[in-house]
């Protein structure tokens, strides 16, 4: 379940439910030291309530103010505000920006229809990427899923690339909000370096899961407040469910626990896949691999050793190399190895 403060579209469909007007609020282009990336959502309703930010606190009250103008007239509004030195000093920043909202009243006007946002709910409840597209000149709304949509094919370079790159972007006058699903990462093997990793994936933003059958290494004691299950890593992932928002890293150095879970990483589109382990241990692995029928084609897609060279030694500093290393291959998707048949 994502956390309240991500789940702002279906706030403000609640709202509205419960008979309370709503509006959406979503910064569309930045300037200088803006306080959050574009794409960032604000939810107001009819009585001031808001969930989520644009800004580090320092225009909210402004966007409120106009939202409840919106939602008097049912228009849609670009609102541009200049945050100043002394301001941004104010909610944490080094020095000013700039900032451009869109504001949309919900389900009236020109607004989002209300059918379009509930398609738009459905499909970040099925972990389904989907781009919320909007025509600043027009108003038309359009939902995009990955791939060549046949209803937007103008769109479709524009609207894949934003996917890539998990960012909200122009194209032209349509403005392309991404709503990819939850990031995700499962761990195997309940090791120090898990100790240090599963914490600071979660402050990363993570879902994170641990997989360990052995109850004594994946003790609650040993991870209080993880999601800890005793499964056979292949089983357990299946479970899981492994997709294009989910990282994999295998930890235990035991070929009868990682290798299971590389083969059904593998199998899947996960954006990573790392595995503990030297050179030589590597070339081993991927030995048994070969035996057990993966194709060689895909050995490239796997990051061993594991973690971005920064020359960590602890097991807290593996596990910062380890979140280094796949935060550049989520960010920077053109790094990421492809196995050798999709580069063909």
């Amino acid at each position: 379940m994502s956390a309240e403060h991500d789940r702002i579209p279906e706030i403000a469909r609640d709202w509205v439910a419960s008979d309370k007007p709503a509006a959406l609020a979503t910064v569309i282009e930045t300037w200088g030291s803006a306080p959050r990336p574009v794409g960032s959502q604000l939810a107001i309703s009819g009585e001031a309530e808001i969930m989520g930010s644009v800004s580090g606190g320092c225009v909210e009250g402004a966007v409120v103010a106009e939202a409840l103008e919106a939602l008097e007239d049912g228009e849609c509004r670009v609102l541009t505000y200049g945050v100043s030195d002394d301001d941004a000093f104010a909610v944490g920043l080094a020095c000013g920006g700039t900032i451009r909202i869109l504001l949309e009243p919900v389900g009236q006007g020109r607004g989002v229809p209300l059918d379009l946002l509930d398609e738009l709910i459905a499909a970040r409840s099925a972990r389904a990427p989907v781009i919320c597209a909007v025509n600043l000149a027009s108003w038309e709304r359009r939902l995009i899923r990955p791939g060549t949509d046949p209803l937007a094919p103008d769109l479709a370079a524009e609207a894949q690339a934003a996917f890539l790159s998990d960012r909200s972007r122009f194209a032209g006058d349509w403005f392309l909000a991404v709503h990819n699903p939850p990031l995700r990462m499962a761990v195997v093997g309940a090791v120090h370096i898990a100790q240090a990793l599963m914490p600071m994936a979660r402050i990363a933003g993570y879902d994170t899961l641990l997989i360990d059958p052995r109850e004594a290494f994946g003790a609650a004691a040993r991870f209080p407040g993880e999601n800890i299950v005793h499964d056979w890593p292949d089983a357990a992932l299946a479970e899981f469910g492994l997709d294009s928002r989910t990282a994999v890293v295998t930890l235990t150095h035991d070929p009868k626990l990682d290798d299971p879970a590389i083969v059904a990483a593998l199998a899947s589109d996960c954006f990573y896949l790392g595995c503990l382990g030297s050179s030589r241990t590597h070339a081993k692995r991927l030995a048994r691999l070969a035996e057990a029928g993966v194709p060689e084609a895909e050995f490239p897609r796997i990051h061993a050793p594991i973690g971005a060279d920064i020359g960590a030694k602890s097991p807290a500093e593996i596990a910062i190399s380890i979140l280094a290393q796949i935060t550049e291959r989520l960010r920077r998707p053109e790094t990421r190895p492809q196995a050798r048949a999709s580069a063909a």
